[in-house]
Parts: C-alpha cells; structure tokens; sequence
C-alpha cells in the first residue's frame, strides 16, 4: 500500500501556499515561515513533490485581493502543478466565490490533491466535506465582521472615536480614549480663531501655525496643505463622531462650539451662507452666548413712532439657542447702540494716557540696557560653574585610579557632580524667554491701547470687529450684560495702570519724573509681557 501511495504522489506536482493576513482573522495563525517548515517536512514524510512556493500576506476576506493566489490558480489552469499543499483549507480562501474556484478545479481534476496538516482532499471525496470546512472559514469571517461592527458601534454610542486622534487631541491607550494634547491644543485652537476673525485664509493660517507658532504633528512634520483643510472640515472638534451617516456625541469637551465650527464651513465654502443674511453686522461671528455657548446673531427691526410716526432702523443681537439638547433661557436682545456703549465701557479699561506712554517707554528702554547687561553677567557665571564642575569630575577620576579614595567615596563624589554638571548643562542649553525686541512689542501695545477708544469711536463695521477681537480672546453676554476675557497682555494695563495713572496725575513736573512710587509701573507691567508674543502685535 506505501508503495502505492507513492506512485500516486510522485504523478502529483505540489505547490506550496502560504498565507498570513496583518488582518484580525489571522492573529492566531502561525507564520509563514513555520507554515512552510512544516510543510516541507509533510512532503519529505509523504513523497510529496513541491515544485514552487508561494507566499502571500493578504487578507482571502474579498475576492480577486490576492495577487499571488491568482497566480497560482492560473498555473494551475495551465497544467504547471496539479495539487496544493496548505496549512489549512482556510488559508486557500475565506470568501465563497474563491472558494468556490477551488472545489470546480477539485473535481474537475484540475486540482487532483489538496494536502493540509490535518487531512487530504480528493476529487472523489464528498463535495459536502469541502463546502462545510470551506463554508465554516466564510462563516468565521462573517461573524468576525459583525462582532467588529457591534464593538466599534459600542464605542461611538459611549462617545469615544476609534481613529487616531486628530492634531491638538491625543490617544490614552490606557484608557482608550481621546484627550487634550496640552502641547498642541491652545495652538489648533487659536487656528480656529484667525479663521473666525474673518481676516484669513486656510493658507495664511498655514504659515503662520507653520513658521510663527511652531506647531508640529506629534510625528514631529509640519502642517500640509490638505491636512489645515482636514483639520478645518473635522467634526470631532465640535465633539461629533460621524460613521454611516449617523452622528455620535464624543465623551471628550469639544475644542469649538456647532455655531464656530458651521461659521468656518461657511468660509471655506462648505456650505453656502444663509439667503436671509443680507447685512454685514459688526459683532457677529465671534461673541457667544454666556449661558449654552452658542454664537449670537443679529437682525435688523424697523420700528415707527405712534406719535410722530417717524420710522426707524435698529439692530438687535440675541443667542441663536442652537442647541438641540440644551434649552436655553437667554431670549433677552441686545440693541447694537446699548452693546456698543457697554464695548466704550470695556475699552476705558485698557486705555492709557500718551504722555505715560512716552514717559514709561524710556524708563523701559533704561531698564532694558541694564537687563542685556546682566543676562550676559549670568551667562558667564553660568559658564564657569560648567567649567568647574567638569575640573571637579576629571580630578576624581585620577584620584579613583590612584586609588587615593574608596570605592563608595568615588561613586558618591561621582553621582553628586554629575548631577550638578546635568543642571549646569540644563541651564546654558535654557531659552531665554526673555526676546531681544520686547521693547519693540510692548511700544506697539502700549500705542494700541493709547490710541484704541478714538479708533473704535471713529472706525467703521470692520475696524470695531477688530479692535474687540483684538482685546478679548473670549466675549460673550449674558442677561444683556457684555463679558470680556482679555488678552494676557492687556491683563497688566488693567490691574495696574489705574492706580499709578493716579499717582502719575499727582507729580509735577511731569517731563521729568524720578518718583520711585511711579517708575514702578514700567516694570511691573512689562515683567508680565516678557516671553509673550500675541499674534495681534506681529
């Protein structure tokens, strides 16, 4: 009978097929190089001839994703081999149309053998063996598909996205979910503001997160041109999850509110503008709502007196209450004269007076000579504490090798010195944050705000939109009452500016001005500008 057998192998000519997937299905599959040793130890124990290997690394998921599958059939068509050696009959096919190629050659006699580790199949075997094994490895992938569709649907329902996380956001893989990126959140977000302000383009914007800001992918690459316009179209940042058409609400705070993300869409030409928006209002766009966040709108209302009958035009801004899952109590408008007025308000806080301005301009030029003096003191002290410390290491070393101290003195002495020499390094290798042209920055702030009451009085729609973007980095109302969060820099001009106005008010002369209590007011102001750089003033 072995005689036999070997007869009918040696009329046989065997290809080898090998096949691992990256895929989920294949996880438990052993790799193709033990699926191959072992089956060429398979065909020396039987007689088996194998006269070409083939390896692939494809998912049999869909038809026709195969290359070198295809191949082989299609030598096999042509008489080059009549059999197949495989690890199992699942590593042939996973999807029924290729499956079904497979058991039409088999009984065709195309195929006169397949061999797995476990079994051999026959052309004058049972059709149904083959279709049950082979419809078993479809079913597998089947039910895969269905508990990978219902774990991912899981996810989106409880709000965590499954991709990576988008720029300015990050993976807990602890957690699994997504995060702030407290490296890059502030920068994507102050992308979004400069296309709120209306004042730039995406490729604008490009640059200056680019080559202004620094701002880098976590792989540390540069922002694209298509991916400023990715992140610009994303709705994860309005906290939406999208996946077959259906919206998920993500777990995380969104980095925009649905009103700012639609308004960016509108710019980018996404969507078209509302028809009914015909006028061009000054505050729109970028004021929100102090209660559910949402962006105000404006309208305009014509209204006639009784007795004169007298019409006229006003302005009214309210809360566009967007929101599907928040009601929001704010129904209360604001006429556009009565929030300008409470703008005026807000500007006399930020408002200096110019003979101050020139006055603490020099003061502060004085200051900044001295303080380019010592930084440089400081760096050469830094220099020589460096120097001598690796004077202290290097002399230890030969004490050690002369061996004039023990070994626990010399690691002690060792561990003590290396760790001042790393904070020395630390130090030298330390940015200054203190810019060179900060004089500079701050001459512009302080004519900004010098000249900003006069400007807004007299400036057009455009120029008082500016001026209060310029200002708050966050403007909402509330009950009909304006809220400003300013700028960091203009936080100095109104904590400390009030009170040495007064006392500056107070001395005479005032051309020539050495009282202490004032000269205070330069640096305690421009301590808190130094290092800030605001794109307003760039």
């Amino acid at each position: 009978m072995k005689g036999n057998a070997k007869n009918m192998n040696s009329d046989i000519k065997y290809f080898l097929y090998a096949r691992k997937s990256s895929e989920s299905e294949d996880r438990q599959v052993q790799s193709i190089d033990d699926q191959i040793s072992n089956l060429k130890k398979l065909a020396d124990n039987n007689s088996l001839k194998i006269t070409k290997v083939f390896k692939e690394s494809k998912s049999a998921q869909k038809p026709d994703n195969r290359p070198i599958f295809k191949e082989m059939i299609s030598k096999i068509e042509n008489g080059e081999a009549n059999g197949i050696l495989c690890w199992q009959i699942n590593r042939l096919s996973r999807n029924p149309i290729e499956s079904a190629i497979i058991q039409w050659h088999l009984q065709q006699g195309k195929i006169k053998s397949i061999q797995t580790i476990e079994r051999k199949y026959l052309p004058d075997d049972n059709a149904l063996l083959y279709s049950v094994e082979s419809g078993m490895a479809n079913q597998f992938i089947l039910d895969l598909q269905k508990n990978v569709k219902r774990g991912l649907r899981s996810k989106w329902e409880k709000g965590y996205p499954t991709q990576l996380a988008p720029i300015g956001y990050k993976n807990n893989k602890i957690k699994h979910i997504i995060i702030e990126d407290p490296k890059r959140f502030c920068l994507v977000r102050r992308i979004w503001d400069l296309m709120l302000s209306g004042k730039y383009r995406p490729s604008q914007v490009l640059k200056i997160s680019n080559e202004d800001w620094g701002l880098r992918t976590r792989k540390g690459n540069k922002l694209s041109k298509n991916s400023i316009y990715s992140l610009l179209k994303n709705p994860i940042y309005k906290g939406i999850i999208i996946r077959n058409g259906i919206e998920y609400k993500c777990s995380f705070e969104p980095m925009v509110t649905e009103d700012e993300f639609e308004t960016v869409q509108i710019i980018l030409g996404v969507k078209e503008k509302p028809k009914n928006k015909k006028h061009n209002f000054a505050y729109t766009g970028f004021i929100q709502c102090g209660e559910c966040g949402c962006l105000y709108t404006a309208e305009e209302k014509i209204k006639t007196a009784k007795r004169t009958g007298i019409s006229r035009k006003y302005i009214y801004y309210h809360c566009t209450r967007k929101k599907k899952d928040y009601n929001c109590s704010q129904r209360k408008s604001v006429r556009e004269d009565r929030l300008e007025n409470q703008i005026l308000k807000e500007l006399e806080k930020y408002t200096i007076l110019p003979e101050f301005r020139d006055w603490a301009l020099d003061v502060l030029k004085d200051n900044h000579e001295r303080e380019v003096e010592d930084r440089g003191r400081i760096l050469e002290s830094r220099q020589r504490a460096y120097k001598e410390t690796l004077r202290q290491l290097d002399r230890l070393v030969d004490m050690h090798l002369k061996e004039q101290i023990t070994e626990k003195e010399y690691e002690d002495k060792r561990r003590a010195l290396s760790k001042d020499k790393e904070n020395m390094s630390r130090k030298l290798g330390e940015v200054d944050t203190r810019v060179d042209d900060w004089v500079e920055l701050i001459e512009k702030a302080f004519n900004f705000v010098t000249n900003v009451r006069t400007a807004f009085i007299n400036g057009d729609i455009r120029i008082k939109k500016d001026i209060l973007m310029a200002l708050g980095k966050k403007v909402t109302i509330l009950d009909g009452i304006l809220d400003l969060q300013p700028h960091e820099w203009l936080i100095p001009i109104r904590d400390e500016y009030p009170k040495i106005e007064k006392e500056y008010l107070g001395l005479e002369p005032v051309k020539n001005l050495t009282y202490s209590g004032v000269s205070s007011l330069p640096e305690a102001i421009s301590t808190k500008w130094l290092g800030r750089q605001d794109s307003n003033f760039k």
